[in-house]
C-alpha cells in the first residue's frame, strides 16, 4: 500500500503515517472510525493573539508545499478578487470597496493549498489499495494523496475490494438504473454540501423534484438549522440582518459560540476595525481562544512585528450550554436598569409599535430568580450585570454574532430566540451597526438554502418551481440529515447522492451512520479528494470527481462561471482560472444535468443539456423562480456582486403572525445537567482543519501540535478522576440508557469550565447520539454531549 509522507510531516518520524495495516479477513469492513494511533503530541503554551507571522508561514508553507510557486501564487492571487473565485472555505463576505491583493486568510490559503495540489490520485493509486487498508489510515492522510482524476466503481456486494475505473457514461447509466428501480421516489437521499454553487443547487434540487421527492438533506441541518428556526419565528427570515459595514458602526459587538481565530480568520479583520472605531467586543465561550483575545494584522507593519490589537472588552467564559441562562440574565439586567432609568434604557416605541408578546416575556424574566441564572450560565451576577451596561450604552447599536456554539444543543432555537430578545428590547434591528449575524460556516451553504436546497420548502417556491418547468413538484416533506441516517439505517433509504461533502464524518453517531450507508444498494460522492465516505459504502459505490472552484470550466468552448451567497447575503460571481487536475473532471452542474437527463429521460421537458451548456441559462430560470435575483445575469456581472432584499434587515418583519411585527417567545429556562461523575462535551475543529477536512496534526493557538486523538478537561476534574496530563483515557456518552465509547484520547488539562470538556470532530463524533437533536430544527447536539471519562 502507498504511504507517501506528506510534506508537512517529512522532518518529523513521530507523525508520518503508520506503516500500512495487513488487510482485514475478507469478511471484515472497512473502518469507519479514525485510527486509534497517537502521533506524537507536543503540547505547548496557549497564544493570546490570532495571525501575524505564523498565520503568514502556515499559508505560504501549504501552498507552496501543494500547488508550487507558480501555481501556488496565481491562485493567490485571483482568490476572493474581483474576477476572481471565491474562497472554497468559510461565508465571510469580501469587502464591498477595497480588496488587498491578498485577500484570504491562513484558513482560505490552506483551502486553496489542499484544492490546488499537484498530487493525484489516479486509478493506479486505488488498485494499488484496498478499501480496507485506505480504511486504516487517518482522515489527514487521505487528504493528502491528491485530487480524484476518474469515476470510479466498487462491486462492494459482490466482494470486491478496491475501486476500478469506469466511464462516466456507465456512471451515469448505473445511478440512473438504481434510482428507476426503486419501489417510490423517496427511497433515495440527496445529500448537498456547502461547496456546490447556486448554479449546481439549483439544477440538483430541480432534478430531485422532477424525480419525485423532496429528500434534500444538507450540511445547514447540522449547523445553522436552529438560526433559521429561531429568526424565521422571531424575526420573519432566516438569515442574519447585518452587512459588514455595520461593524465599524456597532457600540457593542457580542461574539458567542464561536471561533473566528480558526473558524472565520478574516471575521478578525472586522473585529480590529471595529475596535478602532471605538466599538466594544463582549466574547462568550466556554474555552479561551486566541483568535478572541488579539488579532496581529499579517498585512500591518505593527501586525507583522508581533504587536497584538486587543479585540475583547469582556471574556465570559460560559459554561457549554449556559448561553440561554446568560443572555435571559443580560435582559433581567436590562429591566433592572430601565426600572431605576425609565425611558432611557429600552426602545418602548420599538417594543410598543414592531414586536409582539413582549409582555410575556417580560413577566417571564421577572420571575426568573438569579440564583437559577447563576446556576445555568456559570456566571456570577455582577460579571452579567457588567454586560448588560455596555450593550445599553452609547446608542444600543450592538451586533450578536454566533455559530455552532449556540445552534447544537438541544435547547439551540430558544438559546437564539434569547439572543433576538435583547436585540428587541434594545431596536438594535433594522438600524444601522445593529442586528443579528450568524456565521455561516462553509462558502455557499446560505446560497444553496435560497436556491431550494431544503427538504420543506414553502409551497410558493414549489408553485413557481412546477409553473416555469410545467411539472407538478411533490409537497410532502422529505428527510432532513438525521432523519435520512435513521431511514437508510431502517432500510428505507436505499440510494444515497452526496454532492460534495464528506457525510459520514460530518454526521453524528459514526457507527450508526456507517449502518447506515452500507444497507444502501448505492451510495454516490462528487468530490475532489479522497475522504472517508468513499470507503464506508453501500452494495455499490461511485466516486465522481469535479472541478474546484479555482478551474477553468469550460462547457461547450466557452468559460463558465458560477455563482455563490456569502454569509451576509450579497451574491457574486466566482470563476476558476488554473488548469483542472484531470480531462476527467466534470463541473458539479454538468453531473448533475446529465444524471438528470440519463435517469428522466422523457420524463422531464427540462432542456438540460443546453442549461449545463451555457450557465446563463441556469441564471435565468433562477431568476424565472426565485424572488430577488431580477436582472440577474447582468447584476452578477457588476464587481462585487449585489445584495439581496432582506426584509428583516429594512423593517419589515415577516414573521408568522401575519402582523408584520416581530416576536418575542417565552421558553422555560433551560440547560444540559450532567449527573454526577458525567461531563458535558463539545466537539469543535482544531486549528488546522475545516469542517470535516484535516489539512494537518496541529492546533496552533491551543498550544497542540501533532496530534488529534485529545480530549480538553478542567485541570480540578482530571485531578478528581486520577488522570495526569497527557495520558490515555477512554471517553463514554451517555444518552437514554445507551452508551457510545470513543477510546485512546490523550487528556490535556485546559483553561475551560470546571464539569466541562472538549474534543475534535470527526473523531469525537461517533460519540454523539443520532437521536440527541435541537427543539425545532433537528440538528445533531454535538455541542452538548454527557460523557464518562475513564483512565485506560
Amino acid at each position: 500500500m502507498s504511504s507517501r509522507t506528506p510534506a508537512e510531516t517529512e522532518s518529523d518520524p513521530a507523525i508520518a503515517p503508520a506503516a500500512p495495516t495487513q488487510p482485514s479477513p475478507a469478511e471484515a469492513l472497512p473502518n469507519a472510525l479514525t485510527p486509534e494511533e497517537h502521533t506524537g503530541i507536543r503540547v505547548g503554551s496557549p497564544s493570546h493573539a490570532a495571525a501575524g507571522v505564523p498565520a503568514v508561514l502556515s499559508s505560504l508553507n501549504h501552498i507552496f508545499s501543494q500547488a508550487g510557486v507558480v501555481r501556488g501564487t496565481q491562485a493567490m492571487l485571483k482568490l476572493n478578487q474581483k474576477g476572481g473565485f471565491d474562497c472554497p472555505s468559510c461565508a465571510w463576505p469580501d469587502p464591498d470597496d477595497h480588496r488587498a491583493p491578498t485577500e484570504f486568510c491562513e484558513n482560505g490559503a490552506k483551502a486553496i493549498a489542499a484544492e490546488t495540489t499537484l498530487k493525484r490520485v489516479t486509478p493506479e493509486f486505488f488498485a494499488q489499495n484496498s478499501v480496507n487498508e485506505l480504511a486504516e489510515q487517518s482522515d489527514y492522510w487521505l487528504e493528502q494523496q491528491g485530487r480524484l482524476t476518474q469515476p470510479m466503481l466498487l462491486e462492494a456486494g459482490e466482494g470486491s475490494t478496491h475501486y476500478k475505473p469506469v466511464s462516466w457514461d456507465q456512471a451515469f447509466n448505473i445511478m440512473a438504473a438504481e434510482l428507476n428501480k426503486l419501489a417510490s421516489p423517496d427511497e433515495a437521499v440527496f445529500y448537498t454540501s456547502g461547496r456546490a454553487s447556486n448554479e449546481a443547487a439549483f439544477l440538483y434540487q430541480l432534478f430531485v423534484r422532477q424525480y419525485g421527492t423532496n429528500n434534500l438533506p444538507d450540511c445547514s441541518n447540522m449547523c445553522h438549522e436552529s438560526s433559521g428556526s429561531a429568526l424565521k419565528e422571531t424575526l420573519g427570515v432566516g438569515k442574519g440582518t447585518v452587512k459588514l459595514a455595520d461593524f465599524d458602526k456597532a457600540d457593542t459587538i457580542i461574539v458567542v459560540g464561536q471561533n473566528p481565530g480558526t473558524n472565520h480568520p478574516r471575521m478578525l479583520s472586522a473585529l480590529q476595525s471595529a475596535v478602532r472605531h471605538g466599538g466594544k467586543v463582549i466574547s462568550v465561550n466556554p474555552l479561551i481562544e486566541a483568535g478572541l483575545l488579539g488579532f496581529k494584522h499579517p498585512q500591518e507593519v505593527v501586525g507583522m512585528m508581533g504587536l497584538a490589537t486587543k479585540l475583547t472588552s469582556q471574556y465570559i467564559q460560559v459554561r457549554i450550554n449556559g448561553d440561554m441562562a446568560l443572555f435571559r440574565g443580560i435582559a433581567k439586567a436590562l429591566l433592572g436598569m430601565e426600572r431605576e432609568n425609565p425611558g432611557k434604557v429600552l426602545d418602548q416605541s420599538f417594543i410598543k409599535d414592531r414586536t409582539t408578546g413582549y409582555e410575556a416575556y417580560r413577566k417571564l424574566v421577572e420571575a426568573t430568580k438569579w440564583d437559577e441564572i447563576e446556576k445555568h450560565s456559570g456566571i456570577e451576577r455582577a460579571e452579567i450585570k457588567k454586560a448588560a451596561q455596555q450593550i445599553a450604552s452609547g446608542s444600543r447599536k450592538i451586533i450578536s454574532c454566533w455559530a455552532m456554539g449556540l445552534t447544537q444543543h438541544r435547547n439551540a432555537v430558544a438559546t437564539i430566540q434569547e439572543v433576538v430578545h435583547v436585540h428587541l428590547m434594545l431596536g438594535a434591528v433594522a438600524r444601522e451597526g445593529a442586528g443579528l449575524c450568524p456565521v455561516r460556516g462553509h462558502s455557499n451553504v446560505q446560497g444553496d438554502r435560497t436556491m431550494g436546497i431544503f427538504e420543506k420548502m414553502p409551497d410558493s417556491f414549489l408553485d413557481k418551481l412546477g409553473e416555469v418547468f410545467s411539472f407538478s413538484p411533490p409537497r410532502h416533506h422529505g428527510w432532513d440529515v438525521c432523519m435520512s441516517i435513521k431511514a437508510m439505517h431502517e432500510g428505507q433509504g436505499k440510494f444515497f447522492l452526496g454532492l460534495g461533502g464528506n457525510f459520514l464524518s460530518a454526521t453524528p453517531d459514526t457507527e450508526f451512520t456507517a449502518a447506515a450507508l452500507r444497507n444502501c444498494n448505492l451510495t454516490a460522492h462528487i468530490s475532489t479528494k479522497l475522504n472517508r465516505s468513499h470507503l464506508i459504502t453501500g452494495k455499490r459505490a461511485l466516486i465522481l470527481p469535479c472541478l474546484g472552484r479555482s478551474e477553468v470550466d469550460l462547457q461547450n468552448g466557452m468559460e463558465q462561471f458560477v455563482t455563490v451567497e456569502n454569509s451576509m447575503g450579497i451574491v457574486h460571481m466566482s470563476q476558476g482560472r488554473l488548469t483542472p487536475p484531470s480531462d476527467q473532471c466534470l463541473s458539479e452542474t454538468a453531473i448533475v444535468a446529465r444524471l438528470a437527463e440519463a435517469t428522466l429521460k422523457g420524463r422531464s421537458t427540462v432542456p438540460w443539456r443546453e442549461l449545463y451548456g451555457n450557465y446563463d441559462l441556469i441564471r435565468d430560470k433562477v431568476e424565472a423562480v426565485i424572488p430577488g435575483f431580477e436582472n440577474f445575469n447582468e447584476r452578477v456581472r457588476t464587481p462585487g456582486g449585489f445584495y439581496l432584499y432582506n426584509a428583516a434587515r429594512e423593517g419589515v418583519f415577516n414573521t408568522p403572525t401575519g402582523n408584520g411585527r416581530a416576536v418575542f417567545t417565552a421558553h422555560p429556562l433551560s440547560s444540559l445537567e450532567a449527573a454526577p461523575g458525567q461531563l458535558v462535551l463539545q466537539t469543535f475543529r482544531s486549528h488546522d482543519q475545516f469542517n470535516t477536512t484535516v489539512y494537518g496534526l496541529h492546533d496552533r493557538y491551543r498550544g497542540i501540535s501533532n496530534e488529534r486523538r485529545i480530549i480538553f478537561l478542567n485541570p480540578d476534574d482530571m485531578k478528581s478522576r486520577g488522570i495526569g496530563p497527557v495520558k490515555p483515557v477512554d471517553i463514554t456518552s451517555h444518552w437514554n440508557g445507551e452508551t457510545r465509547v470513543a477510546r485512546n484520547f490523550l487528556a490535556i488539562p485546559y483553561d475551560i469550565p470546571a464539569g466541562t470538556a472538549a474534543a475534535y470532530f470527526p473523531e469525537a463524533n461517533v460519540l454523539v447520539p443520532v437521536d440527541s437533536v435541537a427543539e425545532v430544527s433537528n440538528t445533531p447536539t454535538s455541542k452538548g454531549v454527557l460523557v464518562t471519562v475513564e483512565r485506560v
